[in-house]
C-alpha cells in the first residue's frame, strides 16, 4: 500500500501547485512559469482557420499538400474577416471559421480566460475534438432544454449520461466579466475547472468522430465560434511528461487499491520466480527467461493498476484469472498483450499490446516511446474486460461473445469465473512497478 500512497501524495502536491499557480497567473499574456503562452497579444501568430462544421481533423491531413494549402488559405480569408486584436484580446465577432493552435497536444495543462455576451454559444476543442461548452446559462438564452442551465465547463458532445457531459455546478460570472478556464488532460482523461471550480473531473472526452475508437493521440486546441462576441486572452500551455501524467492517472479514483508487489522481494506471489529478479524497486524479467509468476491470492472480479516500461521489441503478458499451470493464453481466462509497438514481424491484429491474445484486438498507437513507462488499469467483470492504456481505453469487450480464434486454436480457460493474476514473460526484460488491485465483488 506504501508505493499508491506515495503516487497519490506526490500527485496531490503537483495538484496544490498547480491550483497555486493557476489562482496567481500572470496577466497581459504573459506565462507563468513551466508555461508558454500561446498568444502573444499582438495578432494571430501560432494559430490558423479550420472550418466550423465539425469537421474531421483527419479529414485536413489526409489531403494532398497542395490541396491543403489551398483549404487552409480559404480559411485564412475568412479569420481576416471575422477575428482581430484589440488590447491585447483576441475578439471574434460570432462568425466565420474557428481559430486552431499550429502547436499539437498530447498529455497538458491549459488555460485561458473568455468574454462573452448573450445569447452567444461556444467552446474549446481539445485535439480537435468537440468540445469543452460554452453557454449562455440564462433562461433567456433559450437553451435550457439541451443543458445550458447547468453551466459551461462541461463536456457536451460526449454521449448522453456519459460523465463530464454535463458540469458539476454552475460556475460561469455574469456577462460583461472574465471567465477562466483550467484544462487537464491525460490521454482523454480531461478534467476542467471554471473560475476556480472542478466542474468535470477525469472524465473520458468520447471521440466524436468515431465512438469506437479512443480519443486522438494528439491534436490542436481550437476556440469555436457560433452566434455571438467572444474575446480570449491569457492562454498559456504546458506539456505534461509520462512520469507526471502516471502520477495522475494513479491519483484519481484510487480507493480500494492494494499494493500486491512491495518492492523488495516476492512474498505473495508463486511460480518461476527465479525468471525474474527485482531491481530499484522494479519486477523485471530476466533476460533469455520467462514463464509465469502469479500472486499467490486468486481474484474474481477486479480492476488492476500498474506501469510497465519496454525495451526494443519486448514481450510479455498480463495473466488474468490464470489457473496456476499451462499456457495462461489458453488456459487462463486469458493473456492480455504487453507488447513493443515496434514487435517485428506482421502481427495478427490480436496479437498486439492490449490485445486478449488470440481473441478480442486493441486499438493501437497508444504506448509511449520504447524505453518511458506507461501507466495501464484493466477491468474484469464476469465475461468482460476493459484495457486503459495512458489515459485511453483501447479494449473494451466481452469474452463470451468470441467464436473466432487465432489459428482456430481454442480458449478453453476463457469462461474462468476465477484466478490468479501474473506476469506470463517471453525472454525479454519487461518491467513493472507499482502494481495494485482492487476487488471489484
Amino acid at each position: 500500500m506504501r508505493h499508491q500512497i506515495g503516487l497519490f501524495v506526490i500527485a496531490t502536491v503537483i495538484a496544490a501547485n498547480v491550483s497555486i499557480q493557476f489562482v496567481s497567473a500572470q496577466e497581459n499574456n504573459q506565462p507563468p512559469a513551466g508555461f508558454h503562452a500561446l498568444f502573444n497579444g499582438k495578432d494571430l501568430d501560432g494559430w490558423h482557420g479550420v472550418p466550423n462544421s465539425t469537421q474531421d481533423p483527419r479529414k485536413l491531413e489526409a489531403m494532398s499538400e497542395s490541396d491543403r494549402q489551398a483549404a487552409l488559405a480559404k480559411e485564412a480569408e475568412g479569420v481576416a474577416q471575422h477575428w482581430t486584436v484589440e488590447n491585447g484580446e483576441i475578439v471574434n465577432d460570432g462568425h466565420g471559421p474557428f481559430l486552431s493552435t499550429d502547436e499539437k497536444f498530447e498529455d497538458y495543462e491549459f488555460w485561458l480566460d473568455y468574454k462573452t455576451v448573450a445569447n452567444a454559444d461556444s467552446g474549446i476543442y481539445l485535439k480537435g475534438t468537440p468540445q469543452v461548452q460554452i453557454w449562455d446559462y440564462t433562461e433567456e438564452g433559450g437553451k435550457w432544454n439541451i443543458g445550458a442551465d447547468k453551466g459551461s465547463g462541461g463536456l457536451w458532445n460526449n454521449s448522453a449520461g456519459a460523465p463530464g457531459k454535463d458540469p458539476s455546478e454552475l460556475a460561469d460570472k455574469p456577462f460583461g466579466e472574465w471567465n477562466r478556464f483550467k484544462i487537464q488532460q491525460i490521454g482523454a482523461r480531461t478534467s476542467v475547472w471554471l473560475n476556480g471550480k472542478h466542474v468535470v473531473n477525469h472524465a473520458t472526452l468520447e471521440n466524436y468522430f468515431d465512438r469506437s475508437s479512443p480519443l486522438f493521440r494528439s491534436g490542436a486546441i481550437y476556440l469555436q465560434t457560433h452566434g455571438g462576441e467572444i474575446r480570449w486572452k491569457n492562454i498559456f500551455a504546458r506539456n505534461i511528461g509520462s512520469e507526471e501524467a502516471n502520477q495522475i492517472l494513479a491519483s484519481h479514483h484510487n480507493d480500494g487499491f492494494e499494493s500486491i508487489f512491495n518492492g523488495k522481494d516476492f512474498t505473495g506471489w508463486k511460480g518461476p520466480i527465479d525468471n525474474y529478479e527485482i531491481v530499484d524497486g522494479t519486477l523485471r524479467c530476466k533476460a533469455g527467461k520467462g514463464g509465469t509468476i502469479y500472486t499467490a491470492e486468486e481474484y474474481g472480479d477486479f480492476a488492476v493498476r500498474l506501469e510497465f516500461k519496454l525495451p526494443p521489441a519486448g514481450n510479455n503478458g498480463l495473466a488474468i484469472r490464470y489457473p496456476g499451470s499451462g499456457d495462461t493464453a489458453y488456459e487462463g481466462m486469458c493473456e492480455l498483450q504487453v507488447l513493443d509497438a515496434g514487435y517485428p514481424g506482421n502481427l495478427d491484429p490480436r496479437q498486439v499490446h492490449g490485445s486478449a491474445y488470440g481473441m478480442i484486438p486493441a486499438k493501437t498507437g497508444y504506448l509511449r516511446p520504447t524505453g518511458e513507462w506507461n501507466f495501464q488499469e484493466v477491468t474484469v467483470v464476469g465475461s468482460k474486460i476493459k484495457v486503459e492504456l495512458n489515459g485511453y481505453v483501447i479494449l473494451d469487450g466481452d469474452l463470451s461473445e468470441v467464436n473466432e480464434y487465432m489459428g482456430n486454436s481454442p480458449h478453453p480457460g476463457k469462461d474462468n469465473k476465477t484466478g490468479h493474476f501474473g506476469f506470463a514473460g517471453h525472454s525479454d526484460p519487461v518491467e513493472f512497478r507499482n502494481i495494485s488491485i482492487k476487488r471489484l465483488d
